[in-house]
């Protein structure tokens, strides 16, 4: 029986709270400063609010918003801090830096038009965030992570580069509509868009590529596209995963999750009634192209999946930025982009466009990752 980690390669395990909460404070700043646009001085101190009046109107959501949002901030750095072996020094960042937190967006809100500070949200921010503390405060005094460490230990790899974090993420980038289902990073034609704006009228002008006609991909090179842009995140995980046991399982538990953000997404932006419109026969053929491969790929060792990710993004990435984006695609959009989802569609669209390439940066760090005892070998 093999051992489980290597002493050397336990010490340099870096705690998955740093990320999450740089994540999740990034996450903060965009729900609070969104648009970004209107700024303007009032030629009020920033921090004014704190002796205005209380807002006369507020709902339950509010309340219930403001005190959870700051739940998992607290929570997380709490974590982070206590990884570095600071038990009290934890709980005291956990519950003092959430506050500061919300105290800068709301000084901040104060320059935006759109944007109101009020006392009352940072208030509540500050309670969601002593018990997100005090929520983290009760899970390592009670060992409520002793699965997830053991599981850390004895299944990953010992240098993950992020990589837990990156698959973490896929299923939420999944959830804004794409031109080609689960091809995340068509991202040439806004870049190129922004490129001739940016230098119409200068010198440069003659330098930037034009926009010209391109044929709209197969129903072939479709599917093929589908089952790289599915495959990829697989062979990720697998580079990531020590024991064949938990490929199988990570596999079992991927296929609801890959369905149902699909049919999520389409609900959320058609309707309920066409939840499954997506699953044309193209796309149907592209998943069963990529369970195949899947099942094939279990037995690689951890190098050969990391670099086969890459590839597959790489080559899937060339196909989608030369396709052209249809009209009804850009119509599609516009219901994330002016209705319902207004809020929510330029955090999920910065996370589509730049999910794989995250992923494309974790691959290359495996890949050039140097060899050990419990890395590149087959499961």
């Amino acid at each position: 029986m093999r051992p489980t980690t290597l002493p050397a390669e336990r010490g340099r395990r870096l705690s998955l709270a740093w990320p999450a909460t740089a994540v999740y404070l990034a996450l903060i700043v965009y729900a609070s400063l969104y648009p970004f646009s209107g700024w303007r001085s009032q030629g009020i101190v920033p921090w004014s609010f704190l002796t205005a009046p209380w807002p006369q109107y507020w709902t339950t959501f509010d309340v219930v918003t403001n005190l959870l949002g700051y739940m998992p901030l607290g929570l997380l750095i709490t974590l982070a801090v206590a990884r570095t072996g600071s038990g009290r020094g934890a709980w005291i960042a956990g519950m003092l830096l959430p506050s500061l937190v919300s105290f800068s967006m709301e000084s901040t809100q104060s320059y935006l038009l759109q944007r109101v500070p009020s006392q009352v949200d940072w208030l509540l921010n500050t309670a969601g965030g002593m018990l997100g503390a005090v929520l983290a405060w009760l899970m390592l005094r009670w060992r409520w992570l002793g699965p997830w460490t053991a599981f850390r230990e004895a299944g990953l790899v010992s240098q993950t580069h992020g990589g837990v974090l990156v698959l973490a993420l896929w299923p939420f980038a999944l959830l804004y509509p794409t031109s080609v289902p689960y091809g995340l990073g068509q991202v040439w034609h806004r870049l190129e868009a922004a490129l001739l704006r940016l230098t119409d009228g200068s010198v440069l002008q003659g330098w930037v590529p034009q926009p010209g006609l391109t044929a709209p991909l197969s129903p072939l090179s479709e599917a093929v596209v589908v089952a790289l842009c599915v495959w990829a995140p697989m062979l990720l995980a697998f580079a990531l995963l020590r024991l064949r046991i938990y490929r199988v399982v990570f596999t079992g538990l991927s296929v609801p999750v890959v369905l149902g953000v699909g049919a999520l997404s389409a609900s959320l932006t058609y309707g309920p009634a066409h939840a499954w419109a997506w699953l044309t026969p193209p796309v149907v053929l592209g998943l069963t192209f990529a369970a195949a491969m899947t099942v094939f790929s279990l037995a690689i060792g951890h190098r050969t999946a990391a670099v086969l990710s890459t590839l597959a993004w790489s080559f899937a990435l060339g196909v989608l930025n030369r396709a052209p984006e249809v009209p009804y695609f850009a119509e599609t959009l516009q219901i994330w982009e002016q209705g319902r989802f207004i809020h929510f569609h330029g955090l999920s669209q910065w996370l589509g466009w730049l999910w794989p390439y995250a992923a494309i940066g974790v691959g290359l760090r495996l890949a050039l990752q140097r060899a050990s005892a419990l890395y590149n070998e087959k499961p």
